[in-house]
């Protein structure tokens, strides 16, 4: 599918009884996953900066109270998961970019329908509709 820039994109899906987006909120959009992404890969080089600190102070227990290698182990395990979580959410706001981008953002990705106005000024990286995000949350 051809990409469009984010002028070029006409309207976003909305919901039965949703005003329609304006151009301004459509603009707004598009700035506001651009800002999210931006961020978010600050936050990956920092959470990767403090890992690779973590890492350099080593895991060896020798010589070294084992409350301590505890304390260590527990805070680097924190960090990998920290650091795994803000790269799954960079990789959501990629998503919404290139979905954005190529005229399909704001339709959900499983059952196709508008993902609605509100949810996507909540939370711009969101690629499913209410329903299809309770059905994958049951799950």
């Amino acid at each position: 599918m051809p990409k469009k820039a984010a002028d070029e994109v006409r309207a976003l899906p909305v919901l039965e009884g949703e005003d329609p987006w304006t151009s301004e909120e459509i603009a707004e959009q598009r700035a506001e996953l651009s800002d999210d992404l931006e961020r978010l890969e600050r936050r990956i080089r920092s959470a990767e900066e403090t890992l690779q600190s973590l890492l350099k102070g080593g895991t060896d227990g020798a010589g070294r109270d084992p409350a301590d290698v505890g304390s260590s182990n527990f805070e680097r395990d924190q960090e990998v998961s920290l650091a795994a979580n803000v790269r799954e959410m960079a990789e959501q706001a990629r998503l919404a970019i290139a979905l954005f981008d190529s005229g399909e953002y704001g339709y959900c990705e499983v059952c196709g329908q508008p993902i609605g106005k509100g949810r996507l000024q909540v939370f711009p990286r969101a690629t499913l509709c209410v329903t299809c995000k309770q059905r994958e949350e049951r799950r």
